[in-house]
């Protein structure tokens, strides 16, 4: 077993201290997987839970405000990447309930020492953080002796048509997305963690996004996306407690134990084509999409969440919802019901230094297989959606997403290094 460091031992309470001493003497470490109640915050001001049989911050309403990071691990000591996954923990569960990063904080400590926070959200409230970890297929190699741990769902993405992927924006051997109402809180919280990680791990590269683009509450309207079109009507939702075992929670038997509980973590960085797309008449956009751009409705019905009737034709005999109409391509109907829960974001990263802007959606997407959920869909939308005309995806990540951590005695991960 790896060893703990003392900053991690002094961390853990008198129940922690047992469960490692268990699991290094060959016990199963076992979790509660039962559905919790579902967290709301009173408040976009207020705290979400950090503790769970879940992480936070994939079934949590999604916030208003990302940053998103890919880490490459730079030591080759198995243990001193353990005693960063604790360092990391015990520093999220501070940062999440809007407290600083450590102990001391930004002002508390000694004058001649670096203080153990950044500052920059003194006086903020928690607003909603939640921080998320992943761990990519890159951190299974010969490093840390993991390669027999790495989950077959954990398969490399296959090559999409049209895809035009910068290797320098993918990938990664750890992930955290950090969710936030202000942008403060959650750049502060990946800044305090990329500084606790100084030595161990090197940002690989970031991702700031702004107004979600999907909805994973029934108390949340659906939001837009930078083409105007409400996005992610047909998305799993923390209420779906049946949907979510089946989609989106890898359940014991799927794969390495480790994961039970867990969740697969699919990005991608999608380019709009915005100023073409600005130049195309709203009749059709409408058949691009399949839906209304006012109401959201599909085109066969009168409300956003009336199901798409794609047998319909019109007096043309032509089906009301074109054949490679968005809608059509990424129905659930059409992938033996293979369904996703999606909290991607926009993003305008600038110019691209020809005038146009830099912008699209940061997709995000959790599921219980991306072998079975994700790759299927995605390779149909790639050869036949008329979107594609207006659409580019950049880069790629793939993350196991492991359980939430149970306690104080509990960290990111623990299951698989132990």
């Amino acid at each position: 077993m790896s060893r703990i460091s003392r900053r991690g031992l002094l961390g853990l309470g008198a129940a922690g201290v047992a469960g490692v001493a268990a699991a290094g003497a060959g016990a199963v470490v076992t979790r509660s997987l039962i559905d919790e109640p579902v967290a709301h915050a009173a408040s976009t001001a207020d705290p979400f839970p950090f503790y769970g049989a879940h992480q936070a911050g994939i079934t949590t309403p999604a916030q208003d405000r990302l940053h998103f990071v890919a880490f490459d691990v730079i030591t080759s000591d198995r243990a001193e990447l353990v005693d960063l996954l604790q360092d990391w923990t015990s520093a999220a569960a501070r940062m999440t309930q809007g407290k600083d990063a450590g102990t001391f904080g930004a002002v508390g400590g000694s004058p001649e020492a670096p203080p153990d926070d950044t500052g920059e959200a003194l006086g903020l409230p928690a607003s909603g953080l939640t921080l998320t970890v992943g761990f990519g297929p890159s951190l299974f190699d010969k490093r840390f002796g993991l390669a027999d741990l790495r989950p077959a769902a954990l398969a490399d993405l296959p090559a999409f048509p049209g895809e035009k992927i910068s290797a320098d924006i993918s990938g990664g051997d750890i992930c955290v997305q950090a969710c936030a109402h202000d942008p403060q809180v959650a750049v502060h919280a990946i800044r305090n963690l990329a500084r606790i990680g100084f030595g161990r791990v090197s940002v690989r590269y970031s991702q700031l996004g702004f107004g979600r683009t999907s909805s994973t509450s029934r108390a949340q309207a659906t939001p837009r996306n930078l083409m105007g079109f409400k996005d992610g009507t047909e998305n799993i939702k923390l209420e779906d407690t049946s949907m979510l075992a089946d989609h989106v929670w890898s359940a014991p038997g799927d794969g390495p134990a480790w994961m039970d509980g867990g969740s697969y973590l699919v990005t991608r960085k999608i380019r709009m084509h915005i100023e073409t797309w600005d130049r195309t008449s709203l009749g059709e956009q409408e058949a691009i999409f399949g839906r209304d751009k006012g109401k959201g409705a599909p085109l066969t019905g009168k409300n956003e969440f009336d199901q798409p009737d794609f047998a319909k034709t019109g007096p043309d005999g032509l089906p009301v919802i074109a054949a490679d109409a968005h809608v059509r391509l990424a129905h659930p109907s059409i992938h033996g019901g293979a369904r996703l829960l999606r909290r991607g974001y926009n993003f305008v990263d600038g110019s691209d230094g020809l005038g146009r802007l830099d912008a699209g959606l940061f997709f995000m997407a959790y599921q219980r297989d991306p072998r079975k959920q994700f790759v299927p869909i995605q390779m149909e939308l790639a050869g036949k959606d008329s979107l594609n005309e207006y659409i580019q995806h950049v880069s790629t990540g793939l993350f196991a997403c492991p359980p939430g951590v149970t306690d104080g005695g509990d960290f990111w991960g623990r299951a698989l290094f132990t």
